[in-house]
């Protein structure tokens, strides 16, 4: 079975973080780069935080996806750049759509896709069970953690074995397309979460004892540099809303 780029790989994953830095660089990114928070006042730390994700892509092995990533997003942002301003009407508004999904989605895809791709299901328990986060909170989202990666495994699956049987767009099997993807890629899903609900209780989530875990999870030099970087903007929006900048 080939390894999907959200599925996590301890051997190949480069720098460890711990995922407690990882949590804080994605509630960052949502805040300040998906939300525009404070994007007056900040606007040269923006082009920063975008740029955490791609190194850290490059970081930890995914060459192909952070490279690709990153050509996407300067082209998007040379055009907003350059040709946006010289353009009117429809075209103008589909450039400015495209540009505002891409510049503000993709950083935080990307961080998500690392947050994934990195971090495995017991490190993330350990690190919810240090932060004293309760069990109701935690169990489902260590289903919903490896409940992605699967999905996209599975449709993977599937997609080879329709693209065998001469099934795709082309052809006249647009009908066909959507039957016979979705329909087993919709009840692979729910198996997948009955499976993985069922894996999370058998591994003593949810009991009475506290559990107890064998990974290793600690802060390190990469974690203070990326949690200086997730607290600059933070800092310069206190600063901004002081009078200060």
């Amino acid at each position: 079975m080939r390894q999907s780029i959200l599925q996590s790989d301890v051997d190949a994953r480069g720098l460890v973080i711990d995922p407690r830095t990882k949590l804080l660089l994605l509630i960052t990114m949502a805040v300040f780069v998906l939300g525009s928070v404070g994007i007056a006042q900040l606007s040269f730390i923006n082009p920063v935080l975008c740029l955490i994700p791609f190194c850290l892509l490059l970081l930890s092995r995914r060459i192909k996806v952070a490279v690709v990533s990153l050509l996407i997003y300067a082209l998007i942002y040379l055009v907003t750049m350059l040709v946006m301003p010289h353009t009117t009407g429809l075209i103008n508004f589909l450039l400015l759509g495209t540009s505002v999904v891409v510049m503000r989605l993709l950083p935080g895809i990307l961080t998500g896709m690392y947050v994934l791709s990195s971090t495995t299901v017991s490190e993330f328990t350990a690190a919810m069970q240090r932060m004293h986060i309760t069990e109701k909170l935690t169990i489902p989202l260590s289903v919903m953690f490896r409940f992605f990666p699967t999905v996209a495994d599975e449709f993977s699956s599937i997609n080879d074995a329709m693209l065998m049987r001469g099934v795709s767009f082309g052809g006249g099997n647009v009908g066909k397309m959507l039957e016979y993807r979705l329909v087993p890629l919709m009840t692979c899903s729910v198996k997948i979460g009955e499976e993985l609900s069922a894996a999370a209780l058998t591994r003593g989530l949810g009991g009475s004892v506290r559990r107890t875990n064998v990974c290793r999870i600690g802060f390190h030099l990469a974690d203070a540099v990326v949690i200086t970087l997730c607290a600059a903007p933070y800092a310069g929006l206190l600063l901004s809303r002081c009078g200060v900048l």
